[in-house]
C-alpha cells in the first residue's frame, strides 16, 4: 500500500496520482452527457425562441438576472424551510431604467440563431433568413409580417412591448422573453409517464 508520504516526496508519483483522479472525475462528469438525448422528454408545443425572445434571453444573462431569479421553482415546504422564502424583486433588484432607453443591438441576431442551430436548436433556414423582420414584427401590434412570424413560431405573441416606438428597445426584448417563460407547453394535453407518479 502506498503511503501518503510517498506522494509528498515524489513529485512524479504525485503528478500521476493527480492525473488519474482528474481523469476519473472528468469521466464521471462527461459520460452522462452522451446519454442526455435519451433523458430529455419530447413535449409538443415547444418551439425555439423568436429572435426578439432570444435577444431578451441574452440580456437576461448579460445583466445577471439569473443570479437572483434562477427560475427554479421551490413549491415544497421542506425546501422553503431549508432555503427560506424565494427572493422578491422588491428586496434588492434595481429598476434597470436604462433598458427602456437603450436600443436593442440587432446586428448579431442572425448569428445568434445560427449559433443556437449549431448546438441543436431547431432553427430553420427560413427562421434565420427572416430573423430581423421577425424581430421587428413581434415588437409591433400591426406589422404586416406578423402572420409570417406566427407561422414560423406558432403561438408567438406580437405586441408593442415598449409602447409602440419606432425602435426596438432592450426592455422590449427582455419583456418578450419573460412573458414566454413557462407558456409554450400545453399542460392540459401533457401526459406524464405513469411510472413517475
Amino acid at each position: 500500500m502506498i503511503k501518503h508520504e510517498s506522494f509528498e516526496r515524489n513529485s512524479l508519483l504525485l503528478l500521476i496520482g493527480i492525473l488519474i483522479v482528474v481523469a476519473i472525475g472528468g469521466l464521471v462528469e462527461i459520460a452522462p452527457t452522451f446519454y442526455l438525448g435519451s433523458t430529455i422528454e419530447k413535449v409538443g408545443g415547444v418551439r425555439p425562441y423568436t429572435p426578439l425572445e432570444l435577444a431578451g434571453r441574452n440580456i437576461y444573462v448579460r445583466e445577471g438576472c439569473y443570479l437572483c431569479h434562477s427560475q427554479m421553482v421551490r413549491p415544497f415546504r421542506d425546501e422553503l424551510e431549508r432555503y427560506g422564502h424565494y427572493s422578491l424583486a422588491a428586496e434588492s433588484m434595481p429598476s434597470y431604467p436604462f433598458l427602456a432607453a437603450a436600443k436593442l443591438d440587432v446586428s448579431q441576431i442572425v448569428n445568434d440563431l445560427k449559433a443556437n442551430r449549431d448546438v441543436g436548436v431547431p432553427y430553420s433556414d427560413a427562421m434565420i433568413a427572416n430573423a430581423l423582420a421577425d424581430l421587428r414584427a413581434q415588437d409591433s401590434a400591426d406589422d404586416p409580417g406578423i402572420p409570417a412570424l406566427v407561422q414560423r413560431y406558432p403561438g408567438a405573441a406580437a405586441r408593442a412591448y415598449g409602447g409602440g416606438g419606432q425602435d426596438v428597445m432592450e426592455m422590449d426584448a427582455l419583456v418578450a422573453y419573460l412573458q414566454v417563460l413557462g407558456r409554450m407547453v400545453d399542460f392540459s394535453a401533457y401526459k406524464a409517464d405513469e411510472n413517475l407518479r
